[in-house]
């Protein structure tokens, strides 16, 4: 396992960790319900939109370049953000490794 497979996995583990203790704390629907409390959480909710959503296009065209299924990642993406491209970027380390 190389530095970057490494440096995904010591980001999604406690980022993992946070979201599996935010769930529990306040569920699925009330972390949303929480980031539309004012314009400051909705700035927040729309800037992570954007960056899902332009990772999302990243992740299609590498997927394709590659010869790979990028769809399960976008799916991922759009139900719990930021663990679609971790997994992506983890899985293609990975894989990269392996060819």
């Amino acid at each position: 396992m190389n530095a970057r497979s490494l440096a995904l996995i010591a980001i999604l583990l406690p980022f993992s960790a946070l979201t599996l203790y935010a769930v529990t704390q306040v569920g699925y629907v009330g972390i949303f319900t929480s980031v539309m409390a004012n314009a400051g959480t909705w700035q927040v909710l729309i800037d992570l939109v954007i960056v899902c959503l332009l990772a999302c296009l990243w992740m299609l065209a590498d997927a394709r370049a590659q010869g790979r299924n990028a769809w399960p990642f976008v799916a991922i993406t759009i139900a719990a953000g930021s663990f679609g491209p971790l997994l992506y970027l983890l899985t293609r380390e990975l894989r990269g490794r392996a060819h």
